[in-house]
């Protein structure tokens, strides 16, 4: 199918994170329904990906609020628009909407914005945060927070979902070359931690810091990964190596980004994190816990999946839990038998598969488009 819309979709970068997966995802599917659609972020792991799929990408300053980043930024998008003669534009994050609302006003194109999650709102930062025509919020909760801090119609917002690739992300990928790369036995019990390794994120990871030496003693076969890249990578590497020399193995490894992370999903026995991250866990077969840093949800079962739909899988609202109940959470997957694990996977990957899909996701999306782009 051919159509005569160009889609511009801004990010800050295209690192590993679940926003970033979310904006991938949906330019592939915009392609596949017959959309021209270019990307305009500051670069990342996720670039590749996108010019394999023949999806221009444009290296654009969108990543800091430095003013000459963001004047630069401003300059190269209106270059952007002219050259690939934009119809609609797609913000996805703070900064981006804050500059492409700006070009909006002078140059008229549609203009939409995706809330990925709730952000701080003091110090000034409401003020300078920016909403499109329209507005998609990727859960109930989020919506709520647009409603309660922002003044939008809430006609003007639409709750989508994150679309999961569950052929990429299946209990079947083949994660051999990560057995010889880590020198993994087969017979140990994998966690698997997925996130950036950022401030922001400092909460959650200091606790599982905090937990894993009485994890290593009452779980001797235990190989705990924690995977992703980002500021704070360096302190949580010195943090391993001090937890690996007290073990006298290396119980612990902080891998740093990668790319590859179905392949740790599908080696995994235990899936540790929030997000779009877990639905990628969820949909290759594993047991979850939802732990991060705005909230606890625990081990995801039928008792407590309605709880981690509402709140996107970031557990916002619960309150973080003690160390005693995350140790136990974890202990209760490493003393399952193997088929209650893939009792509790198959439940897991279910719930992606009846509600997690990418065409949803992007005919969600089209459907805003089409609401701003018939009427222009």
């Amino acid at each position: 199918m051919q159509n005569e819309f160009h889609i511009l979709l801004a990010t800050m970068s295209l690192d590993i994170g679940g926003a970033e997966t979310h904006i991938v995802e949906l330019a592939k599917g915009l392609k596949k329904e017959g959309f021209h659609v270019v990307v305009a972020s500051n670069g990342g792991g996720f670039v590749k990906e996108l010019e394999n799929c023949n999806i221009k990408h444009y290296t654009v300053p969108l990543h800091n609020k430095k003013p000459n980043n963001v004047y630069k930024a401003y300059k190269m998008l209106q270059q952007i628009v002219i050259e690939e003669k934009i119809d609609l534009v797609h913000a996805h994050a703070r900064i981006p909407g804050f500059i492409c609302n700006t070009l909006h006003k002078k140059m008229k194109f549609a203009f939409v914005t995706t809330a990925h999650g709730t952000w701080k709102t003091g110090g000034g930062l409401k003020y300078i945060t920016r909403w499109g025509q329209k507005t998609i919020a990727v859960s109930e909760d989020v919506k709520k927070y647009l409603l309660d801090n922002y003044t939008i119609d809430e006609s003007n917002i639409k709750v989508t979902i994150n679309g999961i690739d569950t052929e990429k992300f299946s209990s079947n990928v083949d994660y051999s070359k990560l057995i010889k790369e880590f020198n993994i036995l087969e017979d140990s019990f994998k966690v698997v931690y997925v996130s950036r390794i950022d401030r922001d994120r400092e909460i959650i990871l200091e606790s599982i810091l905090q937990l894993l030496p009485q994890l290593i003693e009452k779980t001797k076969s235990l190989q705990f990964f924690i995977v992703g890249g980002g500021n704070i990578l360096h302190s949580i590497k010195e943090a391993a190596e001090k937890i690996n020399r007290t073990a006298g193995r290396d119980a612990l490894v902080v891998t740093g980004s990668r790319m590859d992370i179905n392949r740790f999903n599908a080696m995994a026995d235990l899936f540790i994190g929030f997000g779009r991250s877990s639905l990628e866990a969820m949909a290759s077969s594993q047991p979850v816990i939802i732990a991060g840093n705005q909230g606890y949800i625990g081990l995801l079962n039928e008792n407590n999946i309605d709880l981690a739909i509402k709140t996107n899988f970031s557990g916002r609202g619960q309150g973080m839990a003690s160390t005693e109940r995350f140790l136990t959470d974890i202990l209760e997957v490493a003393n399952m038998t193997k088929e209650q694990r893939e009792h509790l996977g198959s439940f897991c990957r279910s719930i992606v598969l009846q509600q997690y899909s990418i065409s949803k996701m992007v005919a969600d999306n089209i459907e805003i488009y089409m609401q701003l782009l018939k009427n222009s």
